[in-house]
């Protein structure tokens, strides 16, 4: 979210280092117990069984603004296909959107909460969506539809999740229907208003206390002030609470994973502070617990290091996962993210003042240097074809309606055109705000629930807007594309297969890794414990029954078929094909195999890796063991066995792999 630039964002200089953590982190009332699981929200209907019409008709007439765009139906869940998403009938649904903030609290941490001079632009959100207290739902969610988006990302902090106190009449006096109710409960009839009213609604846990974000704040990281299993325990329950409720379609894991006074946030380190680990844990539990149907949004590290001239600093945004990338359960489930805005830069904090450095601002770079950048930082994720690709949705970019600098201005201009040229998923920062406190909101409303902003003439950004909303883009059905996730065993079991979990452990005391369901094995690391999933070829080559073999020794290598002489090998039973593989240390412990759907061929090849890479010269899938020798069978092949040594002195790693051609 944004904060003024006369402000810092993480800015603290080392003289100021320590006063702005004391300042940041001032300890709010513990919440109160948390609550048992309520029951799934529209309980009264029964959960989807399959796809459900999220929009009507009836919504067409709900707006007439520059931009109204989108009315047709939709239908819910929604999935992914390479870089779209797609609706349940497998229709593109480009992420339109714009965030309605307040939820996840509006106080900056000084001062009494009591006081709106002590909130954000002056708006006291009461830890609910603002403007509530401006103007009725229904008239909200009309103007929503004429600006034109399709999509609502909510924020919430856990705070207000254990929030068992009333809030003010005066926060909802436009909408008296929801007085007395906890924060929660109005936040409930928010996302089943915004639901039946044909919007997409993305869950997004912004902060842990409640109060307002970037900074030095306590809501640096998932786990600040609060252990990673509360965090996934929380979003178990935001998960389960929705699912009945159609148009709820996204969980976004964490806003803006940042750097605290002490600490960088990592990706993939295996500590405390390993975000990528964090973020896989959540998402297992979310989509094994509490709810199969949602997308599963996972934004990048936002910032990292001390802004100081001379020490390392900077934005990471989704750059590690191209050597690093998440599998899900559920290989259609996974959208990257990305913040940008003008003021901040690719090692600039956004600060003015104390914690202002010397690099460029994203404002500052060219529209050539600043596309080159989106590029690198983010748009890289929705290239065809690598472990990574998954779609970007932008779930934060913004400007005021009263920024005169005129680098800032040229930057909304170039940026919303790199999004309209590239068919990007958007949301703005923010969606509604107060007349005369935040100009940044698209639509603000006075004490007397009249509207100003975008919609209206005079708005400057409206050109730009409106460019955005209505450029043509990708439409109508996309076709299935092969699909390649990388498996790592560096902290632990990687089963990304609920068919395997469902059979108990099937190598106890080992790291184990085994493909999503609907794909296969193509590829291992010879140190690292990396693997590559694939289900190029073939579609889903698994059997429908449960069989499942786990290979310890060499009984399925037959008389005369010696494939990989001088190394043990670990070979798949006539047609049966490799999905998994476990490790004892560097050691090959285990192959996991499975009977394949339809006879397989019993001749192949070796692909050896110990020595080099051997993989194929289109490199399909990407590198999934960066800096690691690995080997790969082709696009029309499958892996039907594992070689390694134990030999002293030898890498007991996997060493090569028996490719044979798929039916």
């Amino acid at each position: 979210m944004p904060i003024s630039p006369a402000a810092p964002r993480l800015a603290f200089a080392a003289a100021g280092f320590l006063l702005a953590v004391t300042t940041a982190t001032t300890a709010l009332a513990a919440p109160p117990p948390h609550p048992a699981p309520a029951p799934a929200r529209m309980a009264a209907a029964p959960p989807h069984s399959g796809p459900a019409p999220a929009r009507s008709a009836a919504g067409a007439g709900a707006g007439a603004g520059a931009g109204a765009t989108d009315q047709a139906t939709w239908y819910a869940p929604l999935s992914t296909r390479g870089r779209y998403i797609v609706d349940a009938h497998g229709d593109r649904f480009r992420l339109k959107g714009a965030n309605w903030d307040g939820a996840q609290g509006s106080w900056t941490g000084s001062g009494s909460a009591d006081d709106p001079a002590n909130h954000h632009a002056g708006q006291d959100s009461h830890g609910i969506p603002l403007g509530l207290d401006r103007a009725p739902l229904p008239r909200l969610l009309a103007d929503f539809h004429a600006l034109g988006v399709n999509t609502i990302r909510l924020p919430f902090s856990n705070e207000m999740i254990h929030s068992t106190a009333p809030v003010p009449d005066g926060a909802v006096a436009a909408n008296p229907q929801l007085r007395g109710r906890t924060p929660l409960e109005i936040y409930d009839a928010v996302v089943d208003a915004l639901s039946g009213s044909g919007f997409a609604v993305v869950l997004n846990n912004h902060t842990n206390t409640s109060r307002w974000c970037c900074g030095i704040d306590g809501n640096e990281r998932w786990n600040s002030g609060q252990t990673t299993g509360r965090w996934a325990d929380d979003w178990v329950f935001m998960a389960r609470r929705y699912a009945s409720v159609p148009g709820v379609v996204g969980a976004d894991l964490y806003n803006e994973v940042r750097r605290d006074v002490l600490d960088d946030p990592n990706w993939g380190l295996g500590d405390g502070h390993d975000w990528y680990d964090a973020a896989r844990l959540a998402a297992d539990r979310i989509l094994t617990e509490a709810n199969p149907r949602l997308l599963v949004v996972i934004e990048g590290i936002n910032w990292t290091g001390v802004p100081v001239d001379g020490l390392p600093h900077g934005r990471p945004v989704l750059t590690p996962a191209r050597t690093l990338s998440h599998t899900l359960v559920d290989s259609h489930k996974l959208v990257y993210s990305a913040h940008f805005y003008g003021y901040t830069g690719p090692h600039h904090s956004g600060a003015t003042g104390i914690g202002e450095t010397h690099d460029a601002r994203y404002q500052d770079l060219s529209r050539t240097d600043l596309a080159a950048t989106l590029d690198d930082e983010a748009f890289f994720v929705e290239e065809t074809g690598r472990h990574y690709t998954a779609p970007v949705w932008v779930s934060e970019f913004g400007i005021g309606s009263n920024e005169t600098n005129a680098a800032a201005r040229t930057w909304f201009g170039n940026v919303t055109d790199y999004f309209a040229d590239h068919d990007a998923d958007f949301a703005f920062w923010p969606l509604v705000g107060f007349e005369g406190h935040d100009d940044w909101a698209l639509l603000r409303y006075d004490t007397a629930g009249h509207r100003f902003g975008i919609l209206d003439a005079g708005d400057w950004r409206a050109t730009a807007w409106q460019h955005l909303t209505t450029a043509p883009g990708r439409t109508g059905a996309v076709a299935s594309v092969p699909v390649w996730r990388m498996l790592t065993t560096d902290h632990g079991d990687a089963v990304a297969s609920l068919r395997v979990r469902a059979t108990g452990d099937w190598d106890p005391g080992a790291h184990k890794a085994a493909c999503p369901d609907g794909s296969r094995l193509a590829g291992l690391s010879h140190t690292g414990g990396h693997g590559l999933c694939t289900d190029t070829g073939a579609g889903d080559l698994r059997a429908a029954d449960a069989r499942q073999t786990v290979v310890t020794d060499e009984r399925h290598v037959p008389a005369g078929g010696d494939w990989a002489s001088g190394y043990t090998k670990y070979q798949c039973p006539a047609d049966e094909f490799l999905i998994g593989y476990s490790l004892r240390g560097a050691r090959v412990s285990a192959a996991l195999c499975v009977p394949a759907r339809t006879a397989l061929p019993g001749t192949g090849r070796t692909v050896w890796f110990d020595r080099s890479d051997n993989r194929p010269a289109d490199a399909a899938g990407g590198d999934f063991a960066y800096g690691q020798y690995k080997g790969q069978c082709a696009a029309g092949e499958y892996a039907a066995g594992i070689a390694f040594t134990t030999r002293v002195g030898a890498r007991p790693g996997p060493a090569a792999l028996l490719c044979r051609a798929l039916p």
